[in-house]
């Protein structure tokens, strides 16, 4: 059986190479989902370059942390957020609405995203 850490490291791995990123997040929010405060904590931080990408796993795992009630994993705080914001729709009508509906470890990192529907992040 796959530790959750070692869950953590495949899904990054996808995320980190995968063109289109949709199931593996989705997979990533299972399992944290599921994990344990313990696993959450002891997370390892992922192999993953491009900036965006790992804003939004370390948001994702922020959250998590957040929710089970314990201090994320040191290296969340050691990635440093976009320069520029990112938003999850392009339209000027729906800027305002997810600048107030993005978690906050999302809009600390500079990424608007609207997880009001399923809070699926």
């Amino acid at each position: 059986m796959e530790t959750i850490s070692a869950a953590f490291a495949r899904l990054a791995a996808q995320i980190a190479r995968s063109r289109r990123v949709t199931y593996p997040l989705a997979e990533l929010n299972d399992l944290l989902t599921s994990a344990s405060a313990q696993d959450i904590a002891q997370l390892p931080r992922p192999s993953i370059d491009e900036p965006y990408r790992l804003n939004y796993v370390a948001a994702m795992v922020e959250v998590a942390a957040h929710r089970a009630g314990v201090v994320p994993p040191l290296w969340t705080a050691a990635v440093p957020p976009l320069a520029e914001p990112v938003f999850a729709d392009p339209s000027l009508n729906l800027r305002a609405h997810l600048l107030t509906a993005s978690p906050p470890p999302f809009r600390r990192r500079n990424i608007f995203i609207d997880s009001t529907v399923g809070d699926r992040v």
